[in-house]
């Protein structure tokens, strides 16, 4: 029988951590694996003994972002969202909102590389906390514009500016520094540290912890966050009727992902010349 695509244990007492299980993908977001993913933090949020949880992925990174070759094939897609123009937009920061949504934390333990799609899953969780080494970038904008565009919210304007235009990645301790992310540590210590944090998180009294992370998120939402986001998706539409990303689907139609994608990153001298994963 083949593994579940997302593994479940409990590592510590009132922890459930959650560990994305497409490694030979990179943890590629297909559907099934967004949809497990968000089913089983809703049943974490709806088990009593479950005060914290943490989404960490299998192998050698966190996720490579939105599975662009060929992974949904036979799947529906996990939740319904209104079709029309921006529809992927929507659909996919739908998902990702809602783990604001949960009463308890959720923190995005992120090591390798951690791009695109995973990078919005990350940026959704209530707390970052990265190796050193990973990589966090958003190499979509060199083809198209992104679904969720957190950037600006928590690295300010010039910073989210930069990494906008260029596509570029940051590693851990770059992603604390400019306010990504929350810690960086040692790639081989990263494990027994976030179950270190989700502990203290779960020795404070739930019904606490489930009102003040709804007070952090209230205030984002009051200086517009949400709207914000949502508001970028709809340009997402736009950006899937510009030239670039015709050519752009072009050149996969005609030679494959692996050479479209080597051509996009080559110039910048990242990700595929890093021998990265297929990223979306």
């Amino acid at each position: 029988m083949a593994e579940p695509i997302v593994l479940v244990d409990d590592p510590a007492p009132h922890v459930r951590r959650l560990t994305m299980n497409r490694p030979e993908k990179r943890n590629a977001l297909n559907h099934a694996l967004r949809g497990g993913l968000l089913e089983a933090l809703r049943e974490a949020d709806a088990d009593p003994d479950v005060r914290v949880s943490i989404v960490r992925g299998a192998g050698k990174g966190f996720s490579a972002g939105y599975d662009l070759g060929g992974g949904n094939a036979g799947q529906d897609e996990p939740w319904f969202t209104a079709h029309g123009d921006g529809h992927w937009p929507r659909h996919v920061t739908e998902g990702w909102l809602s783990i604001w949504d949960l009463a308890k934390p959720v923190i995005a333990q992120v090591h390798g590389f951690c791009l695109a799609g995973g990078s919005e899953l990350a940026t959704c969780c209530d707390l970052i906390y990265m190796a050193q080494d990973a990589q966090m970038g958003y190499p979509a904008v060199r083809f198209g514009v992104g679904d969720n565009h957190f950037h600006t919210w928590f690295m300010g304007m010039r910073q989210a500016m930069q990494m906008m235009l260029t596509g570029d990645s940051i590693n851990g301790i770059e992603a604390v520094q400019k306010g990504w992310a929350n810690e960086a540590w040692p790639a081989d210590e990263l494990d027994a540290r976030v179950v270190a944090v989700a502990e203290r998180i779960a020795g404070v009294p739930p019904d606490l912890v489930q009102l003040n992370k709804r007070v952090v998120h209230r205030q984002m939402e009051i200086m517009g966050l949400r709207t914000g986001i949502r508001a970028g998706s709809e340009l997402c539409a736009l950006g899937t009727h510009q030239q670039a990303l015709a050519d752009f689907l072009k050149q996969i139609a005609e030679h494959g992902l692996k050479e479209a994608l080597d051509e996009r990153d080559s110039p910048f001298g990242d990700y595929r010349t890093q021998k990265s994963p297929e990223d979306g």
